[in-house]
């Protein structure tokens, strides 16, 4: 570690990823007390735009050489975005340089790169969650099913980039979902497994604890759109906007959270030998009888995490450091802001199914304190320009007093750029706002 990084915030970071999540985390870090730089490898389009932001041409998966940008640009923090290089073990390699990093090992990141495991420590650690049956074989699940005689969710075992789960209306289509995932859809063919689980119903929401291995800090609540179509309609998708706080669950619901789900999940964590540093996302169902883990995560949510960046204080590299090191009791309080934080997420034509991707982005927006426009699925091209490079491509947010100023300000930033085939839902956050 850098001699002159200390708890008072570390001087350079690095942050490991390519999306949205990554843009927003190190344009707020960069924002943050005692921080003079930020490296991000791979980066995107947009990479470039952030004030004190340097980009790297590494990839995700290559170990060596992040190791050694870390050891060149004397990094005293590495924020590791996407879950893969998590799985991997990239975390668990830095550390055995004695670099700082603020994500779990590849043991802990076990919560989302297998359903059936994590769904064992639920049970272990008593949180509550669906009734499951985990099945390793096609024959097993499909019998599973049959036996049940009803619809059931059907999820891939590992790491599906978010499209490994099917809420099956009909016993067809979850028979259909499980043939997939045995026929190789998601990886691992005849060596796949999966987790039936019962269905729940309720409203979703989000909930993120930054955690230390022993102790956490929670944040706002925010709720996110998954589907394509207005009206919450269409196919499934990685979110097609967000906000936060979400007032489904105030103080006393974030606390019960915490109590029911958070807290024992990390005492198991630490029960089976695992120093849990970096963030436990929680996917919750609110039903009738409280809250539902629906599943866990490794990392930050996108776009939940473009949502509440603006809404962190300045100590936050400070307190991810602090995770990192096991010493969050050492950190200052994060201080958060009471704002109301929207976000809009432009796609490409197409999305979620085939795009198309290289169309020119224009017009300007800096960012600020009031709107911000993260980059997600973007690229320069050999003139320099940004173009689309992937489904979702661009994240516009905004903050306000209330929900519908905040959606207001997010929208005419929308207004604001353009690009060919630009997608997006106009009736992000219904939920919360008056018109």
């Amino acid at each position: 570690m850098n001699a002159s990084a200390s708890l008072q915030g570390p001087a350079h970071v690095l942050v490991v990823g390519s999306g949205g999540r990554e843009n927003a985390l190190a344009w707020a870090l960069c924002r943050s007390a005692g921080v003079e730089a930020v490296w991000v490898t791979p980066g995107n389009g947009g990479t470039s735009e952030l004030t004190g932001c340097h980009q790297l041409s590494v990839v995700e998966s290559d170990h060596d050489a992040l190791l050694g940008v870390c050891q060149e640009q004397r990094i005293d923090l590495v924020v590791v975005g996407p879950e893969a290089p998590l799985a991997a073990g990239l975390a668990d390699r830095l550390r055995q340089h004695g670099i700082p990093v603020f994500g779990p090992g590849a043991d802990g990141a076990q919560l989302e790169a297998s359903k059936q495991w994590a769904k064992a420590l639920m049970v272990e650690a008593g949180v509550p969650t669906a009734g499951f049956w985990p099945a390793n074989s096609r024959t097993e699940a499909l019998s599973v099913l049959e036996a049940q005689g009803k619809p059931l969710v059907v999820k891939a075992d590992g790491l599906a980039a978010g499209k490994g789960v099917t809420v099956a209306e009909t016993l067809e289509e979850a028979r259909a979902a499980i043939e997939d995932i045995f026929a190789g859809r998601f990886g691992a063919g005849d060596g796949a497994s999966l987790v039936l689980e019962e269905r729940t119903h309720g409203p979703e929401v989000s909930v993120f604890a930054l955690c230390d291995g022993e102790r956490m800090v929670l944040l706002p609540p925010a709720q996110d759109h998954k589907r394509i179509g207005e009206g919450d309609t269409g196919p499934n998708t990685g979110g097609m906007g967000a906000y936060a706080p979400a007032p489904l669950l105030d103080q006393a619901g974030l606390e019960q959270v915490r109590q029911l789900v958070l807290e024992p999940t990390l005492k198991a964590l630490q029960a089976r030998g695992i120093n849990y540093r970096g963030v436990i996302y929680a996917g919750l169902m609110l039903t009738e009888a409280g809250p539902s883990v629906i599943e866990f995560n490794c990392r930050f949510g996108d776009p939940e995490c473009e949502t509440l960046m603006p809404l962190m204080g300045p100590e936050l590299a400070t307190v991810l450091l602090a995770c990192a090191l096991g010493q969050l009791h050492t950190a200052p309080s994060l201080t958060i802001s009471g704002r109301c934080s929207a976000c809009v997420i432009a796609a490409a034509q197409g999305y979620p199914g085939e795009i198309r991707t290289g169309d020119r982005i224009t017009g300007e927006l800096a960012n600020g304190d009031d709107l911000q426009l993260f980059h997600a699925g973007t690229r320069r091209d050999e003139q320099g320009h940004c173009v689309s490079s992937g489904g979702r491509v661009l994240a516009m947010v905004a903050q306000a007093d209330d929900f519908d100023r905040a959606f207001a300000l997010a929208y005419s930033g929308l207004e604001q750029v353009q690009f060919d085939g630009m997608t997006y839902r106009r009736d992000i956050g219904h939920q919360v706002r008056s018109t």
